[in-house]
Parts: structure tokens; sequence; C-alpha cells
């Protein structure tokens, strides 16, 4: 069974992503920043990280990205960032951070469980 982090600010983000990746064999854990994100990311060690870029406290989402990528611990996760700073330069930022998909809100389950699979899996989304 794969972990998958869900961070944001708004617990009802994240009761929204949680419910919707019900449907896969998937564990959710959930934080409620980025500074959250770090301590939880180095312990749970999850295959996969949907997060906020838009938080409160000194962590917003592409600093948090950033450090993921620097520690051995979490260097190897995968990290989707779901956000509704939608502008090229928004993008190009968040995969400069390190991160390996950006979905932007609001968004569709359907399509959010579809890029999951995609990044937990990409032989099986190829088929």
């Amino acid at each position: 069974m794969k972990t998958i982090m869900i961070v944001d600010d708004q617990m009802e983000v994240r009761e929204l992503v949680a419910v919707t990746l019900q449907v896969g064999p998937y564990r959710t854990i959930k934080a409620k920043s980025g500074e959250e994100a770090l301590t939880l990311a180095a312990t749970e060690h999850p295959d996969l990280i949907i997060m906020d870029v838009m938080m409160p406290g000194g962590i917003d989402g592409y600093e948090a990205t950033r450090r993921l990528r620097t520690e051995w611990e979490t260097s190897a996760c995968q990290i989707l960032l779901l956000t509704a700073k939608g502008q090229k330069e928004d993008i190009e930022k968040g995969y400069e951070a390190g991160a390996n998909g950006y979905f932007i809100k609001p968004f569709s389950p359907l399509e959010l469980i579809q890029r999951v699979e995609e990044i937990l899996d990409p032989e099986q989304s190829n088929l």
C-alpha cells in the first residue's frame, strides 16, 4: 500500500483530497503546514506528497519541496503541487523547486486520481 501525504492549510481541501484518494489502495496522512510536512515526511517516508503552495508560516510549498529534495530521507519522494497558483512562472517555479507534477485548483477528482496513478505507477498508466 502506497502512502500519500496531503499538505494544505485548509482542512476542507485536505479532507476532499483524502476522500478522493479512498478509491485507490492508498494510506493517507495529513499536514497543515510546510513545517509539519517536513517533520512528518522524515518519519513517515511517503511515496507521494500532494502539496499546496500558499500556506501560512515561514515555509511555503516551494520551499518545503526544495528542502524535501535536499534531505536523504525524502529526496526520492514524489511531489505533486496542488495549488491555485496557475501562471506559467508559478508552474516553472514549482518544477525548479523539484516537484514531479503541478496540478491547479479547483481540480477534478477524477483527474487528480489519474495524475496520482501516473506518478506512482507510470508503467501502468501507459498501458
